[in-house]
């Protein structure tokens, strides 16, 4: 998969400014299909050439002019095109604190925790604005209200796995930093 179709699904939010998606891809999208500020531009004017996308410029005055886009008929075509196709094998996982964990035998184990302490703050700090946006989209509604009525499901079931993940990720975390205390030579 392209990042293309992450910027489409994206824009089924509606019209964004390239600074907005770029934001709400940090919340919403990076938890699964990370991109910089720079990708996403690039890609945006790829949709465009390929009149997946249009953009009309908003004049602002003391700022930048800025560009806002919109799906178009043909994007939304090729976004359900997309939605509906077989999906390759999943992903695997490639974490680099991983392959550290793997190496880490006869490393400083002191400084194993502290990689580990860092995934833990780093894993807590996600959820936490994944909390946040879970309580923007529910509005006040309960989750089966929301299933039930939403008009888009879709950011909300994807919102519940980024906080599986990560939930997952602060279990394991745990579980290594309990290993290595009780593997720590008394003193």
């Amino acid at each position: 998969m392209s990042l293309k179709y992450a910027v489409l699904a994206a824009l089924l939010e509606g019209e964004a400014s390239g600074y907005e998606l770029s934001k709400g891809f940090d919340v919403s999208l990076a938890n699964f299909w990370p991109a910089t500020p720079q990708q996403l531009y690039r890609e945006l004017e790829r949709l465009a050439q390929d009149g997946l996308v249009q953009a009309r410029v908003v004049r602002q005055e003391r700022r930048p002019d800025k560009r806002m886009f919109t799906l178009t008929e043909a994007g939304r075509r090729e976004l359900s095109a997309f939605a509906v196709a077989p999906t390759r094998r999943p992903t695997a996982l490639r974490d680099e604190l991983l392959i550290k964990i793997q190496a880490m035998d006869g490393a400083d184990p002191e400084a194993t925790r502290a990689l580990v302490e860092e995934r833990v703050a780093w894993a807590r700090g996600k959820l936490a604005r994944y909390e946040r946006v879970r309580e923007r989209l529910l509005d006040g509604r309960t989750e089966e209200e929301y299933l039930r009525d939403a008009d888009r499901i879709g950011p909300y079931l994807t919102l519940m796995g980024g906080i599986a993940f990560e939930k997952e990720n602060l279990r394991w975390c745990e579980r290594v930093l309990t290993v290595l205390t009780q593997r720590a030579p008394l003193g």
